[in-house]
């Protein structure tokens, strides 16, 4: 079996795909308002292009594709495309991260169309919070997550930015919601990523405080949840719920970073807090042979870095979290 392994020894197994930097939401943490400096559409990887890469990551040894964008159902006809990665060799298990404001249309395609397990950024459960924070309506989000619920995606992971100030007051409210509905739980630490990042180290919580919250209220166990991404998980004693806590800042988890992202026009990010990357869209456009777009693959993931910095350079990231993907 072929396997991907950078020079520090990790095997890369997980893509994240980006299939816009779109979104119809602006939350104030990923993209600013106002902003409209989206890739053109002509630089975005056409479906074919996309398929392309996924199937030569898939030689490789990749297996786990998570479909991100900015939102990614603002792409259309984005179950087709799912379709298409979930017949590929060797992708065998594929999730999407959504904000669900669009999810009641669509839940049911993207199922039969082979997601498994969706993530939604769901900040906060107060209508009033959420629009300050999103500039969107909470009620569409929640109805999205029930037909997600209806249509049998399992898990569904809740994504839970806590933010000092601004929601770190909700976070057993969201315990109890998860806990009501079947859902798990992950906490996320602020990232000081981009200009939109810049006030971040203002809200930022550490979430070892949140999680010895927690315990003084509920019994923690050791848990475990199947996929490939960095959170650390415990069980509430009693129940089904599982709490993932994402420490980028707090305790960073880079020794065991085993994913690179693929943006919207084909760059290959190697790391969220760092400028690696290597543009596959030219070789594409200049009909590359196969050989070379996996050469160019190896270059990149070649590239990729020890370790983030953003504690210690935060200003070093100048694009927005939706350019890169989530």
């Amino acid at each position: 079996m072929t396997t991907l392994h950078d020079k520090f020894g990790r095997r890369i197994e997980y893509v994240r795909l980006s299939v816009t930097d779109q979104c119809d939401l602006r939350c104030v943490y990923c993209m600013p308002m106002g902003f409209h400096d989206f890739e053109e559409p002509e630089h975005w990887l056409s479906f074919e292009e996309i398929e392309r890469v996924m199937r030569a990551f898939g030689a490789l040894g990749v297996h786990r594709l998570r479909v991100t964008g900015g939102e990614p159902l603002v792409r259309r006809n984005l179950p087709e495309l799912v379709s298409r990665l979930s017949g590929l060799p060797g992708i065998d298990d594929i999730s999407l991260s959504t904000n669900a404001t669009r999810l009641r249309k669509h839940a049911h395609e993207l199922r039969e169309a082979g997601v498994a397990r969706i993530n939604v950024s769901l900040d906060s459960l107060r209508p009033e919070v959420f629009k300050a924070i999103t500039h969107g309506k909470l009620e569409k989000v929640l109805d999205g997550l029930m037909a997600a619920k209806e249509v049998g995606f399992a898990p569904i992971k809740i994504n839970m930015v806590v933010m000092k100030g601004v929601n770190e007051g909700e976070v057993e409210d969201m315990v109890r919601f998860c806990l009501e509905h079947g859902f798990t739980l992950r906490f996320i630490e602020t990232m000081p990523m981009g200009d939109t990042g810049r006030d971040a180290v203002d809200h930022y919580v550490d979430l070892r405080d949140v999680r010895a919250r927690l315990e003084s209220r509920f019994e923690l166990l050791p848990g475990v949840m199947p996929g490939g991404g960095p959170a650390r998980y415990m069980k509430v004693a009693g129940t089904d719920l599982n709490i993932g806590f994402i420490t980028p800042i707090s305790q960073h988890f880079c020794e065991t970073c085993n994913r690179v992202r693929l943006s919207v026009d084909g760059t290959i990010y190697t790391c969220l807090g760092q400028e690696h990357n290597l543009p596959l869209r030219p070789l594409l456009r200049a009909g590359c042979r196969d050989e070379e777009l996996t050469r160019a693959i190896l270059e990149a993931i070649d590239l990729k870095p020890e370790r983030h910095e953003f504690r210690e350079k935060p200003e070093k990231i100048l694009r927005f979290m939706s350019m890169t993907g989530g």
